[in-house]
């Protein structure tokens, strides 16, 4: 489990990825709203998913292997912290793109969405 820790870690930082764009946004009309992202970007997202899914399913053997509770609350906490990580890239993704993008095109409800969305990530 350390070593899934670890190698999360190890991965680009949010900074490394973000400046390209990422969503193509025509919700204005009801149409189906959907996302574009390099892939740098979605491979890491998808590489740091994966290790988050190792992650779960050495807790899941935790459980079941009756391992002391506040070791399976550490890693517990790595998975969510893993998951924070995700989260934090792909914010500043959508911030940088999809955000930046449709403030620029005049959209200001794009605010009101982007506030809905980190309230859900803050809770």
């Amino acid at each position: 489990m350390a070593e899934q820790q670890k190698s999360t870690e190890l991965a680009p930082a949010a900074s490394d990825l973000s400046g390209e764009e990422c969503c193509a946004h025509t919700h204005s009309d009801g149409e189906e709203r959907r996302s574009h992202h390099s892939d740098k970007l979605k491979s890491n997202l998808v590489s740091r998913l994966n290790r988050i899914e190792g992650q779960v399913r050495g807790v899941r053997g935790m459980i079941e292997r009756d391992v002391y509770c506040d070791d399976i609350l550490n890693q517990i906490a790595a998975v969510q912290s893993a998951l924070n990580g995700v989260g934090k890239l792909l914010l500043e993704s959508h911030m940088k793109g999809c955000v930046a993008g449709r403030l620029e095109s005049g959209d200001r409800q794009v605010i009101d969405e982007l506030l809905g969305t980190i309230h859900k990530l803050l809770k």
